[in-house]
């Protein structure tokens, strides 16, 4: 199995937590944790910024009621307090699961970006980011997160239904779609693009995505690569393991391994060894 850690390098100065490292590559929960990233630069208690970021994430959250994806931007007294910020939920999900998503992605970014002044989450289903920099219409290809699976070789018929699946979701029909889902038997792929980025640069970013995948994982049973702006997954739905049909975790092992990646973060920060900065 292949494990990569993100260098999160143009996404705004960073201290990446993967929580998500030591666990399944992806579970059934749309609410698990991907990757969540933090501003080192931080807001005062009581600021006019902190005011911003409140009144963001509020309407983000009250958004996905009604819309897979949105962004705002909220002007404070001063340009340095003005805040923007987007969500965007799988497009697979019904606006029920959007709106859980998206208030658990606030929830995590309550918990790791405490007073930070940017903050970017990942979970199963849906991706949450929020900066006082320029971001929103910006195509960013940057790799933040990828995980292989098993190794499983290429001359099989398993090898031949990835390559299916992600030649069609890779496919440029000129038409917009930010979302997109291929099957072939137990092959399952998806890709996703956020939809502040326009046809060009959606399709642009996914052949990215898809690109980097096949390069990384190409012989594994299940791949995952996202990128700043898109990502590209497959898996095979017949193994528990892999792809987004993973088993959940017992809460009491996932509490063990969230606290053993937290403090392995925390010792690596000490340390020194801190990614580069966004």
């Amino acid at each position: 199995m292949t494990l990569s850690v993100p260098s999160l390098s143009l996404l705004f100065p960073l201290i990446t937590v993967l929580v998500c490292a030591l666990l399944s590559p992806s579970t059934s929960d749309t609410n698990s944790l991907v990757y969540v990233g933090c501003s080192q630069f931080k807001y005062s208690v009581g600021s006019s910024y902190e005011s911003s970021i409140n009144n963001l994430l509020t309407s983000l959250v009250n958004s996905a009621n009604s819309a897979p994806y949105n962004n705002f931007t909220m002007t404070g007294s001063t340009a340095e307090d003005t805040v923007s910020g987007f969500y965007q939920c799988r497009g697979d999900l019904s606006p029920s699961s959007c709106f859980s998503c998206v208030s658990k992605a606030v929830s995590q970014l309550g918990t790791f970006c405490v007073k930070s002044t940017g903050g970017a989450v990942q979970l199963q289903g849906c991706l949450m980011k929020y900066d006082n920099t320029t971001f929103l219409g910006v195509e960013d290809k940057s790799v933040l997160f990828k995980r292989c699976g098993p190794m499983v070789g290429y001359a099989t018929d398993l090898m031949t239904r990835h390559d299916a699946v992600l030649g069609y979701i890779g496919t440029d029909d000129g038409t917009y779609k930010p979302y997109r889902f291929s099957a072939s038997g137990s092959v399952q792929a998806e890709a996703q693009c956020v939809q502040d980025l326009n046809q060009g640069e959606c399709q642009d970013c996914m052949t990215e995505a898809i690109r980097q995948l096949k390069t990384e994982c190409g012989g594994a049973k299940w791949g995952n690569m996202f990128l700043a702006k898109c990502y590209a997954r497959f898996w095979d739905g017949g193994d528990p393991s892999g792809g987004r049909n993973g088993k959940r975790l017992r809460h009491s092992a996932l509490q063990s391994i969230f606290q053993l990646c937290f403090e392995l973060c925390v010792i690596s920060a000490t340390c020194g060894y801190v990614w580069p900065n966004l």
